[in-house]
């Protein structure tokens, strides 16, 4: 089996491509921006930033969440201030509550949770004022698991379309009913395309990750090549689960199949979204990109609330087992965005083992035509 190039070294580290990938991916596409959870309670707002572009995401007097650009329709002020889209600046993630709707802090206009016009102070219809005609502007929401999901595009198609088989193949993981024990950013000197390509295949694990594969003793073998990802890949004897040792006191998801049970699976939803699945726990990773060589990401762990409530939950048997293996791979992709920026680079290759990271040429290619 011959092998097979990879993307073309600009779409890695041409500021001018990225440019394009944020006009025809980034705002065209479901992204995942975090748990419904964040908005648990009516008035409960969410404020992230994609690709440059500020989302304020409220949950209504009826349940009901929505997204909108954190933009007044007065003068154009920002609805919540001191947001710093800079990486590292804490633009990701911050949170609040509206006691009695969207008040502008410039002229005070104030909208309520669905992004309706309520006031503007001094003016009325005679004044040529229509509530009517200036709701706040408006993104697609939509979510999944769990999961919340934003679409920037004037006309989205549905979400389910996106998320293609993975609602199937996860089914008995009882995704919507976890819930947030811990968060780590990471931000990463690297291209998005880098690390969905790194999370897309094993060929690297031996070298990199020795622990994971004490764990996983399958993945030093071919690479990965003979692994079987649509059952999940087998732990070592007596291991069951992503910490150090391969157990846990946690007990196993309930609904899981006897293989579940013992096997890991992991899903990638492009653009943004990779999630690891144990038999106890979901680490669910989300990709922020910057620019061509910036991107933050955002590692959830995620427990069923039953195992949380015991007064000896602790989960940081699986988060330092995922922090160190994550770090090992920032490590790695920063190489390789930094080797890719060498003047004798010009594009890569996949071996066989690396089957699945082709995907990304054609996910990039079905949607700027070029690469």
């Amino acid at each position: 089996m011959a092998l097979e190039p990879t993307l073309d070294r600009s779409c890695y580290v041409s500021p001018e491509f990225f440019a394009r990938e944020k006009e025809r991916i980034l705002f065209q596409e479901w992204l995942c921006v975090g748990r419904t959870e964040e908005l648990p309670e009516p008035g409960d707002y969410l404020l992230v930033e994609l690709a440059g572009e500020r989302l304020l995401l409220t949950r209504d007097r009826d349940a009901r969440i929505h997204a909108h650009y954190n933009v007044c329709r007065h003068r154009g002020s920002e609805l919540v201030l001191g947001v710093d889209p800079r990486p590292g600046t804490g633009a990701i993630g911050s949170s609040g509550h509206f006691s009695s709707g969207i008040r502008c802090p410039y002229h005070a206009w104030t909208y309520n949770l669905d992004g309706r016009l309520r006031t503007a102070p001094f003016l009325d219809e005679a004044d040529g004022l229509c509530h009517a005609d200036l709701p706040l502007h408006a993104a697609a929401v939509d979510s999944w698991g769990g999961f919340l999901f934003v679409n920037l595009s004037a006309e989205p198609g549905p979400l389910a379309g996106q998320l293609g088989g993975a609602p199937d193949r996860v089914a008995r993981y009882p995704l919507a009913e976890l819930r947030l024990a811990r968060r780590i950013r990471y931000e990463v000197a690297a291209n998005w395309k880098v690390i969905l390509e790194n999370y897309n295949e094993c060929y690297h694990c031996g070298q990199v990750h020795p622990e994971l594969c004490r764990v996983v003793p399958a993945f030093r073998q071919k690479g990965g090549m003979d692994l079987d990802w649509d059952r999940g890949v087998p732990h070592r004897e007596g291991a069951w689960t992503f910490t150090m040792s391969g157990t846990t006191i946690r007990k196993p998801f309930t609904s899981l199949n006897p293989d579940e049970r013992v096997r890991h699976k992991g899903e990638l939803l492009y653009p943004n979204f990779m999630c690891s699945l144990s038999a106890e726990h979901v680490a669910a990773f989300t990709l922020w990109p910057h620019g061509p060589d910036r991107t933050t990401v955002l590692c959830d762990f995620l427990f069923h609330p039953d195992e949380m409530a015991r007064p000896d939950f602790d989960p940081m048997d699986a988060v330092d087992f995922w922090d160190l293996t994550n770090r090992q791979d920032w490590v790695i992709c920063e190489s390789v965005q930094r080797g890719m920026g060498s003047r004798v680079f010009t594009r890569g290759y996949y071996a066989p083992m690396e089957s699945l990271s082709l995907d990304i040429r054609r996910y990039i290619r079905d949607r700027l035509g070029e690469g």
